[in-house]
């Protein structure tokens, strides 16, 4: 079930590739979007098996206005698809290892994007396990969670399509903590990692890398 309380299966047939109102959901700042983000399902169906979780953790990358940002001094071949329309995924390496998920939100050409950091499980949990080789800690920080989904740079530039790569609402938090972003040498002082505050816990509040 989505934290919505609708099932997941009807939850998809209910939704258009990139309907309208995802459209315009994601097509705010990055800042807007990534508390909004909290809650809501996050599912991948790749090579037949489906896997979902419902977001706990984020960070938000406000493009070249963020000396964070791997767009902050323009494009690249790698962040090409930070520039796309919102709901293009950008997926990066971190220390050459661990695939790192963003979904690109604003206008095009903007270059914003926000981190997918931590996730609780909801659906394809024995995926997740053979994906991690490990069942503890399966979607707990940004290369943990884009590998149990499935996803490495290979999707970098893919959208949200309704059907191999889905967003679904669900039900906001209770409270949202703010933080500054972690894994980063530059505008550390910026309050933009966000995580629904009953699952502080899970998500652990250590220092994971991660940047976009």
């Amino acid at each position: 079930m989505t934290p919505a309380g609708k099932p997941l299966y009807l939850m998809r047939a209910m939704l258009r590739p990139m309907d309208s109102e995802l459209r315009i959901f994601l097509g705010r700042t990055a800042l807007e979007v990534a508390p909004d983000l909290l809650g809501w399902t996050f599912s991948t169906t790749l090579d037949g098996t489906t896997a979902s979780v419902r977001l706990t953790e984020v960070e938000a990358y406000m493009g070249e206005d963020d000396p964070a940002s791997h767009a902050y001094r323009g494009m690249t071949a790698r962040t090409e698809p930070m520039f796309r329309e919102a709901g293009t995924l950008y997926v990066y390496l971190s220390y050459g290892i661990h695939s790192c998920v963003n979904i690109v939100t604003g206008p095009v050409g903007t270059a914003q994007a926000v981190l997918l950091r931590g996730g609780i499980p909801l659906e394809g949990v024995d995926a997740m396990v053979k994906r991690r080789g490990r069942e503890a800690n399966l979607t707990r920080g940004p290369g943990n969670l884009a590998k149990a989904m499935g996803l490495s740079t290979t999707h970098s530039g893919t959208s949200i399509d309704g059907e191999r790569i889905i967003l679904l609402p669900g039900a906001p938090p209770a409270s949202v903590v703010a933080t500054p972003r972690v894994g980063i040498s530059a505008a550390t002082d910026r309050l933009w990692r966000f995580m629904a505050a009953e699952d502080i816990t899970a998500n652990d509040i250590s220092d994971r890398k991660g940047t976009a």
